[in-house]
């Protein structure tokens, strides 16, 4: 903790370089990810403050839409394509993802029944071989079904239709820092 502590103490220290930040924001790119502390959008695309809008959540996971039950995931998108007009949204697996891990490989999450209810979210249960460490088939299959499920949110829908939207699946493998994109035409996931 002192590290983080003794970064927070000098950060502050340079208000130049932040005072334009108080103007407001207009990130351009909604970046969802998982928890997963090795996972650093800013780090892994070379955003700078006020250039990425984050949603992160464990598994990257973006629940159903719901009008009836709102939940802060759908907040945040909303807010993010309404109001700050994203032009872009990319939702980020990574390799060696506990929580996409625990669903391909079915694991027992009674102990910690939070999780287990959340991951209930991910639905379907994505394929991939349990055995594999880097659940890379697993991951992937799980972004995808995230980007699918954006779609059906009401405002996504009409950004998409207006074409003023688009949606991108990223793979990051935590072990070499590559990033792969999934490419619709050939329905792999490529470098960047």
């Amino acid at each position: 903790m002192q590290p983080l502590i003794d970064n927070a103490r000098t950060f502050g220290q340079r208000p130049e370089e932040f005072a334009k930040l108080a103007e407001g924001q207009s990130p351009q790119v909604l970046f969802i990810t998982c928890s997963d502390s090795r996972v650093v959008p800013a780090l892994i695309t070379g955003a700078r403050p006020g250039e990425l809008f984050e949603l992160r959540t464990a598994g990257n996971i973006v629940p159903p839409h719901s009008s009836q039950h709102p939940t802060s995931e759908a907040a945040t998108i909303e807010y993010a394509v309404e109001v700050l007009g994203v032009r872009d949204i990319v939702v980020c697996g990574h390799s060696h993802c506990g929580a996409v891990g625990a669903l391909v490989r079915g694991d027992d999450l009674t102990a910690v029944p939070a999780v287990r209810d959340w991951l209930a979210h991910a639905a379907p249960r994505p394929a991939g071989a349990p055995e594999d460490p880097e659940v890379a088939e697993g991951v992937q299959c799980h972004a995808l079904t995230q980007v699918l499920r954006l779609r059906s949110y009401p405002c996504v829908e009409r950004g998409l239709a207006q074409g003023t939207l688009a949606l991108h699946a990223w793979y990051y493998e935590v072990h070499t820092g590559a990033v792969r994109t999934h490419r619709p035409d050939t329905d792999t996931f490529e470098a960047l």
